[in-house]
């Protein structure tokens, strides 16, 4: 129990710098916000509390990371809004009795763009692009209760310009396997910028993130909420009205409005171990998205899951706005079973 302990004084010392880092203010760093678990980003984009997502959903808690996942070797590929394309490579393994290792490859492309003069001239074009690498830790301290933390390297590079971070991410979940009861805090992106793009410094998006999951008797769905967001109580959003040429934008912010921003629900069918359906809310998407044009899938995420023998196939979609459809594949298997079949 002394261990425990430490861990969680530990936790609560990675919390104090996290108000005064957290100001108002963009991050360039949002790309760490996108999971690269389908079965995460159907139900609704952030878990943190969703034990049976396998290895890829360990991006959003490194406490989900356990023996379980053992050899285990997983690929995603997302196509997202606006021509971009991310990918994901993960593979685990177990550490003694009681912990687990990963390490993981992140690949953010944002497409091709063209590069401009200051007169506005095409002089050619660029790829902007992002990529975090990670190694992930995790340890049951006890039957019911893992702790885990990740170590991220973030390099960026818009056209000439470069950068470099590193961040960690803190995580703990407590599991009762007979009630079928998942509880979860994160805090998440702690650290900053090594190199910066040039004279500003950029945030990373420091996060502390609660969750529940729980199933109930004769019921075969699990329901989740997990808080996010949660350094700022304040989410105001601008209303952009129906789309008429005299409609200016509307500023929206209330005590509710703020509540459900902060709010991600989900819910998973899993009516056995070799098939899942995932649906997820997120509050906060479809205010971000909150133009004439958006449509009623937004804030909406639908995700599948089916095991074939050695093989694990996930999907994902959601349609944040008329114009951005986006689609998640993802592929895992043991490496232990390919080799043994």
């Amino acid at each position: 129990m002394n261990i425990i302990r430490y861990i969680v004084f530990a936790c609560l010392l990675a919390l104090l710098p996290v108000r005064a880092l957290c100001g108002d203010g963009s991050s360039a760093y949002n790309f760490l916000n996108i999971t690269s678990s389908p079965k995460i980003y159907g139900l609704g984009g952030v878990n943190i509390t969703s034990t049976d997502a396998g290895l890829l959903a360990t991006d959003q808690n490194p406490a989900l990371l356990g023996q379980e996942h053992s050899t285990q070797l997983a690929l995603s590929y997302m196509r997202y809004v606006g021509g971009s394309n991310f990918a994901s490579l993960a593979y685990s393994h177990a550490a003694g009795v009681r912990g687990a290792w990963a390490a993981s490859l992140h690949y953010f492309g944002y497409g091709t763009m063209d590069r401009l003069d200051a007169s506005g001239v095409n002089i050619g074009s660029f790829s902007p692009k992002d990529v975090a690498f990670s190694g992930l830790y995790s340890h049951d301290f006890t039957e019911r209760i893992r702790g885990g933390f990740a170590v991220k390297a973030l390099y960026s590079a818009y056209d000439s310009y470069t950068a470099f971070a590193l961040g960690v991410d803190l995580g703990i979940n407590y599991y009762d396997e007979e009630r079928d009861l998942s509880l979860s805090a994160t805090v998440v992106n702690l650290g900053g910028q090594i190199k910066r793009f040039n004279e500003s410094y950029d945030r990373l998006p420091i996060d502390i993130r609660l969750g529940w999951t729980q199933s109930f008797p004769g019921f075969p769905v699990r329901f989740s909420v997990t808080a996010w967001n949660l350094t700022k109580w304040n989410l105001p959003y601008y209303h952009t009205g129906d789309g008429a040429i005299d409609d200016k934008p509307e500023l929206k912010s209330s005590f509710m409005s703020d509540l459900f921003r902060h709010l991600v629900f989900g819910a998973d069918i899993v009516p056995s171990d070799k098939f899942y359906i995932s649906l997820g809310y997120n509050y906060k998407t479809r205010t971000d998205m909150s133009t004439y044009n958006r449509n009623f899938l937004s804030g909406w995420s639908l995700g599948a899951g089916l095991n074939i023998g050695t093989w694990e196939i996930g999907l994902a979609f959601a349609q944040p706005h008329t114009g951005a459809t986006t689609l998640m594949v993802s592929l895992s298997a043991s490496i232990t079973d390919l080799i043994g079949k």
